[in-house]
């Protein structure tokens, strides 16, 4: 059987860093402390992975040379309608490597605006190139063999770290460098690769999708705030004044904020859309559990929007996502409700 067709997409990250150089001496660029830094081409990757020829027929872009830090919407929704692209042309699948700061984002929007049906594996690394137990590779291999599988048809987009396949609407990065950082709290991977061998347990139901022609430019900037002990709601007042089209706020357990919080995100709800989570990066924002002031029932009545079960970050995005597709807020109760039960 002749291999399927997979587009590889770099974006740099940890996974295609090494030490800067000054252009000559081989001695590291001064005034970087020695760091790593995006280094490795998207040909480069791949050569150091010969096995690659094993799985798929490769073609590869270089998207972009960026930490992941340094990623923003506009890059996410260029990459979508690269991928698209691809898929129009021929492919079966798509990997994206990119820096693991923001994979469980990259993964999300790509898994909202894309084509379901058309398999796309993002992936990275904890331990750069130049590192004894670099994951590098073997996160490559592993993500291009999902990729380039029938079964993953169907499936959407999946972050493939360290041998586990997970969903793009629950997968977040729960350690900050540990090869198994990835995790999807409350449900666990729906997959793994074994013998290099993708075994896909479970499909992912809840899904928000956007049509990507649908997204504009336009949609102004969304502020993420947290709420803690004792906050006085001076946060969410600033983030009501600050030019921003949008709020989310990461609140106490299942979707509660102090009483000056409430009084304070009711006077922004008049004026923006503002959406409710869970600061715990597990479990749901209630409906009508609570009653007392501050409590998810209360700021709900006063207008609030419940994200259910995504946590802030993930929720920051699709409210981004629908306002740049011109929702108003009655779509954006129903893309929550869809996605996540908000």
């Amino acid at each position: 059987m002749n291999p399927r067709p997979v587009t590889i997409f770099t974006l740099g990250g940890t996974i295609a860093m090494a030490p800067p150089m000054d252009g000559g001496a081989g001695a590291m660029a001064p005034g970087t402390g020695g760091g790593v830094v995006p280094a490795m081409d998207a040909d480069a990757l791949c050569a150091a992975v010969p096995e690659l020829s094993r799985v798929a027929a490769i073609s590869t872009v270089n998207f972009r040379e960026l930490p992941g830090a340094h990623l923003g919407l506009d890059d996410l929704v260029e990459l979508a309608r690269a991928i698209e692209a691809a898929r129009d042309g021929g492919a079966a699948g798509a990997v994206v490597t990119q820096g693991t700061d923001t994979m469980e984002e990259t993964a999300f929007v790509l898994d909202t605006v894309g084509d379901p049906e058309f398999p796309v594996a993002v992936t990275g690394a904890l331990r750069h190139p130049g590192q004894p137990g670099a994951d590098g590779p073997a996160n490559l291999l592993a993500a291009t063999a999902f990729a380039a599988c029938g079964e993953a048809v169907g499936i959407g987009t999946v972050v493939v770290m360290n041998d586990e396949i997970h969903a793009a609407a629950l997968v977040q990065k729960t350690h900050a460098t540990r090869p198994s950082a990835f995790s999807s709290p409350g449900a666990g991977p729906i997959g793994f690769i074994t013998e290099g061998r993708p075994r896909i347990l479970s499909s992912p139901r809840a899904r928000a999708h956007l049509a990507l022609a649908a997204l504009g430019g336009g949609g102004g900037p969304v502020a993420l705030i947290t709420i803690g002990l004792g906050d006085d709601g001076s946060l969410a007042r600033l983030a009501g004044q600050g030019g921003y089209d949008g709020l989310v706020v990461d609140a106490m357990g299942a979707g509660h904020v102090p009483e000056a919080v409430a009084d304070a995100l009711a006077k922004v709800a008049q004026r923006l859309p503002v959406v409710l989570a869970s600061r715990t990066g597990a479990g749901a924002v209630l409906a009508a559990t609570y009653g007392f002031k501050g409590s998810e029932s209360d700021l709900t009545a006063r207008g609030l929007i419940r994200a259910g079960w995504l946590p802030g970050i993930k929720a920051r995005l699709l409210l981004m996502l629908c306002l740049r597709a011109g929702h108003g807020r009655p779509a954006i109760r129903r893309a929550f409700a869809d996605c996540a039960g908000g």
